[in-house]
């Protein structure tokens, strides 16, 4: 099963309720307006090279009144707790710091399971300590499902069936995902989209699939005539058909957006050239001239 790429649609679908969840500690303190940009992973490939050193999704946290300065979260989600490797986080986060100028970066780190490694990395001598680091964590399943099982939060309603809970209320846990999912969720694509998504994690065998329907047989009602309208209608193909192109045109206009901010944060205000040039870019051409923004020294640089 990929994890990986579930939790980085999941975080990518609902980045403001990802942090809420996955770093509570931090999102507590936030007030007011926020604007959260999701930086995809492709911008980073290039400067990153090695492969074993991107993470998830970095998300980008920005106050539209400025009454704050921006703040990067970088998640990252770990199937294999013993695969976990707190130094390499590290140099992500260091290289991500780099790259957006930026001393605000909050590494978050998703366990489905347990984690027992170390949770802080000191370089130090006798005198002086010289580095000093440590990250969030968020181990699923050590959670308690009872704590989440009416949760207004669509991530943390979603992840009930990784949490802790006694085998015999697996179904119930299953009941209570799915609920939130309607609840939660009112578009068609995102409810098919995660209906996969919980009973991939959930796995009921086929006799807990007939004690939910004997036990909830409303929902598993509304679940029955949900699936067959969507796809009797072709609904779904149409989706992924439509998905696809509108993938590419809004990670376009994300990109380009994201772009020019940073481009006018650091050289003023743009030329109706330039914002034109970037505006009608196409995505890859974004990521060259993102990677070029940081050593250039005047926009110019960039087209070059």
């Amino acid at each position: 099963m990929n994890h990986d790429q579930n939790f980085k649609n999941l975080i990518l679908d609902y980045p403001r309720q990802a942090i809420e969840f996955f770093a509570a500690e931090e999102m507590a303190v936030f007030d007011g307006p926020l604007r959260i940009t999701p930086v995809r992973q492709e911008q980073l490939k290039h400067r990153l090279k090695e492969r074993h050193r991107e993470l998830d999704v970095p998300l980008l946290v920005e106050w539209p009144s400025g009454n704050k300065e921006m703040i990067l979260f970088a998640l990252e989600e770990e199937t294999q707790s013993s695969r976990f490797s707190i130094h390499r986080l590290a140099h992500y986060c260091i290289d991500l710091g780099e790259m957006f100028q930026l001393d605000r970066i909050v590494p978050v780190v998703i366990f489905l399971n347990h984690y027992r490694g170390p949770t802080v990395l000191n370089y130090a001598s006798d005198s002086r300590t010289y580095l000093q680091f440590n990250f969030l964590f968020c181990e699923l399943a050590a959670m308690s499902w009872q704590k989440f099982r009416t949760s207004s939060n669509i991530v943390a309603r979603l992840n009930l069936p990784n949490m802790s809970y006694p085998k015999g209320d697996k179904v119930d846990v299953y009941a209570s995902a799915m609920q939130g999912l309607f609840q939660l969720e009112r578009a068609m694509d995102k409810q098919f989209k995660y209906l996969d998504f919980v009973d991939l994690y959930s796995n009921l065998s086929n006799n807990e699939k007939q004690q939910y329907n004997i036990r909830y047989p409303e929902e598993a009602h509304i679940m029955s005539n949900f699936a067959d309208r969507f796809i009797a209608q072709g609904v779904e193909q149409g989706i992924q058909q439509g998905m696809q192109q509108g993938m590419q045109q809004g990670m376009q206009q994300r990109d380009a957006s994201f772009l020019l901010r940073l481009l006018e944060s650091k050289f003023g205000p743009a030329t109706s050239g330039t914002k034109r040039r970037i505006e009608t870019a196409d995505v890859q051409t974004l990521v060259e001239w993102s990677e070029k923004l940081f050593l250039a020294n005047s926009p110019e640089d960039l087209w070059h």
